[in-house]
Formats: C-alpha cells, structure tokens, sequence
C-alpha cells in the first residue's frame, strides 16, 4: 500500500452509531482481529484479548449497561454547560443505543500484569505508571477501526466507565484483573456520515520549536469547540454525529 492509499484509509475511516441488521462474515471479523493483534506496545508485552460478541442477548445487555450507566449520566451531566458547548450525542442522545443494533462487538480486554514488560523507570518512576497499558489498547482499538473501515465496515469506539466495566465482566465472564476500556461495535453503516471537520496541518504543525503565535487562548479553545459542535449539528443535534 502506498502512502495516498494508506491516507485515503485514514480519512475513510469514520465513527459509526447505527448499523443495518446485515451480519458480519466471520472472515471479516477474523481479518479484523488479525491486523489488531500487530498493534504497538511497550515491552512487546501485547496485553490485548477480545470478547467476539454475537448473541444478541448478551448485545442487548451491554447496551443496557452503557445506556443506564454511561449515557444517562451523561446527558445530565452535560447540562451544566452552555448548550451551544454540549455533546451532540450526550447532552441530546435519546433512546436505545445505536449500539444495540451491531450485528457484532469486540471488547477489548487488556490485562496490567503484562506492564512487568516494561522497563522498571517506565513502570515506576513515570509520572503516570499506567501510561502504557492504556497507550497500547489505543493502538489496537486503532487498528481495530482501520481494518473495518478497510473492509467497507463502519465502527464506534465505545469508552468504558469504572460501572460499566464491571457490568461487562459480568456478562461476559471476563477475568476481575483485566481492564476494560473500551468495545467497538461493528457493522453495515445505516446512513451516509456527513464530511469530516479537521484542523488544517498549518494550525498544528510547529518547526524546531513551538510558535506562540499560534496558541489558542482559553477563549479561543471555547470558540473552536462551539464552531465545532455548530458543525456537527448543523439544525439538529443527534445520532449522526461523527468523529
């Protein structure tokens, strides 16, 4: 693959929350977990696993859990702020999860104990210890979403909390020492996602050292983020939102 095939992937690649009843073939699944397990990670520890998850009762139950412990919570928390600063998908979301709907999800389990991989100033003199651990299911949660966007499949990165996390062992007999941080629901995109809003490289890009020129005030932070949720809806708020 060259590298405008490898930028046309990358751009290609977008946030999906609801999908088309159509199943997932178990080789695209498989192809998927094949690219994830190359990801990164310090120490080559690779602390990875996945819960292939089929059973629409067990889907149907980790949308329970992330509706009642995630979303709810959010959306009330998120009227504190201003409404032109709130998530489109937090502040505004209602009713079940598009979530709910994926013909297929992957959790992704990442076990600590592999951070004994790590170098012992990495594991214990850092400022934050766990650093890697999370930067290494990031990077195969990455790859994750690549190697659908690949196949012509859509995918969520779904975040997980503390509660949610432990609801998800509990369905899914996952070991108390793992970690999970995030799942990915995969499927057909159910609608056509609208264009993508990035900043442009001369925005983000510094040479040999940084341009104070270019740093963003707090207000100037607040002006991009309500641009950038005027963007997301433009005259409604709701499930299309994209990232």
């Amino acid at each position: 693959m060259d590298i405008d095939s490898f930028s046309d992937l990358v751009k290609r690649r977008r946030s999906i929350r609801r999908f088309k009843p159509d199943p997932v073939p178990d080789e695209q699944v498989t192809k998927i977990l094949e690219a994830a397990r190359f990801a990164m990670s310090g120490g080559h520890a690779q602390p990875w696993e996945f819960v292939v998850v089929r059973d629409r009762e067990k889907i149907g139950r980790i949308a329970g859990a992330y509706s009642e412990h995630h979303m709810v919570r959010s959306q009330i928390m998120e009227q504190i702020k201003v409404e032109e600063m709130r998530h489109p998908l937090l502040g505004h979301a209602t009713g079940r999860p598009g979530l709910a709907e994926a013909p297929v999800i992957i959790v992704v389990c990442g076990d600590p104990r592999t951070l004994l991989a790590s170098t012992v100033i990495a594991r214990f003199l850092c400022s934050d210890p766990d650093s890697t651990f999370y930067m290494n299911l990031g990077n195969v949660t990455q790859l994750i979403h690549l190697a659908a966007a690949a196949l012509g499949l859509g995918a969520q990165w779904v975040s997980v909390s503390r509660i949610v996390e432990r609801d998800l062992k509990d369905i899914l007999g996952i070991p108390e020492v793992f970690r999970i941080l995030s799942f990915v629901p995969i499927g057909f995109p159910a609608y056509q996602p609208t264009p993508l809003r990035r900043r442009e490289l001369s925005d983000i890009v510094h040479y040999d050292h940084y341009d104070q020129s270019r740093y963003r005030t707090d207000e100037g932070i607040r002006e991009w983020v309500v641009a950038l949720r005027g963007h997301q809806n433009p005259g409604h708020r709701g499930r299309n939102q994209q990232g």
